[in-house]
């Protein structure tokens, strides 16, 4: 009866210290900073089963997902798996990711990802010819990451990816490398996981290439000097998206035949205010998922909000299995996105 009550009253304080949290720092009247780091694509959330729950995830990260929430999630998978989702985002925006996980066993696991966004070619416009001068641009990004994920005991799990990170529009291009860092902890009170990761934590980017190439008269007032004097702009740097995010998640039903899990998460990002990310999964004969969260409460302005998935598994062959996750997710103004993911496990 005394564990019980532990148990319980420990969920709760952590729910109150998470929500105090956000909700007071985005009462705080400080400056957003929305807009002022580089790689925005690095912040879309991945994974369908993510997302479906409000993107609460940090402490579940039991999928090959984890590559992105939290890689110390990894080596609680028994199996490898793979992922590749592609989401047509706002604006006609194109968002690919592709990940996969080898186990070893009592050597931890490893990873590989991939995401890239990419935007479909748009004519270029100038003052004196607003309808287009004949030529067209467009823009890419991408991230590949390394990951690697550890036991340090049977309940407390660290993870690591390294990534090297690359943007381009039209002419000008810039890249560098971050590293995530993530924990998982299993605390033995009942099914309640604790989670906490770091994730794009590295130098600045800063956009170079030919366009920024000028011709410059150091004197206009001089008749014969040299007015083709090659000169080069300088672009600013920017900061990668740094976040900090700390999580619960707990079974408050594990039946042979159902379970059903809560999560609740608290992002710190550098370029926005605090937020509390929440979401549920039920899980019914092993083969249904049924998901619902609601992302960014507490953050100031935001479109974001109501979130609904499902998935299906599928057992091929042996100890195979295909899953199939959709995820609806609100916007507001900007409308809603539909997204798929198939992952495998083998």
């Amino acid at each position: 009866m005394k564990s019980a009550q532990i148990k319980k009253r420990l969920i709760q304080t952590g729910v109150i210290l998470l929500l105090g949290t956000s909700l007071g720092y985005s009462e705080s009247g400080r400056m957003t900073n929305v807009g002022t780091t580089a790689a925005p694509f690095l912040e879309v959330g991945v994974g369908s089963r993510a997302i479906g729950m409000g993107g609460a995830f940090v402490a579940i990260s039991n999928d090959v997902s984890a590559l992105y929430w939290n890689p110390a999630g990894l080596c609680r998978m028994d199996q490898g798996e793979a992922v590749f989702e592609r989401i047509e985002w706002l604006a006609d925006i194109s968002f690919n990711y592709m990940g996969v996980t080898l186990p070893f066993q009592r050597f931890g696991t490893a990873g590989f990802s991939l995401n890239a966004m990419t935007v479909p070619h748009m004519k270029v416009r100038t003052v004196d010819f607003p309808n287009g001068t004949g030529e067209e641009y467009d823009a890419t990004s991408y991230a590949i990451g390394l990951s690697y994920s550890f036991g340090i005991t049977d309940r407390f799990s660290m993870g690591f990816t390294g990534k090297y990170i690359s943007e381009r529009i039209w002419h000008e291009n810039t890249s560098t490398v971050a590293v995530d860092i993530g924990t998982l902890y299993h605390t033995g009170f009942g099914s309640l996981r604790i989670g906490a990761a770091i994730t794009n934590f590295g130098p600045s980017l800063q956009m170079d290439g030919s366009d920024l190439i000028i011709y410059y008269d150091a004197d206009e007032s001089i008749d014969g000097n040299n007015d083709r004097i090659m000169g080069k702009l300088m672009t600013d740097d920017w900061p990668l998206p740094l976040n900090m995010q700390f999580g619960l998640a707990y079974d408050v039903i594990n039946k042979q035949q159902a379970r059903l899990t809560i999560a609740v998460d608290a992002f710190h990002p550098i370029n926005n205010t605090e937020s509390i990310n929440a979401g549920c999964e039920l899980l019914l004969l092993n083969m249904l998922y049924l998901r619902a969260g609601y992302k960014a409460i507490g953050q100031r302005d935001t479109e974001e909000g109501l979130t609904l998935g499902m998935g299906l598994r599928y057992q091929m062959f042996g100890q195979s299995n295909i899953m199939v996750d959709y995820a609806y997710a609100d916007f507001g103004r900007l409308q809603h996105v539909n997204r798929f993911t198939i992952r495998l496990n083998f």
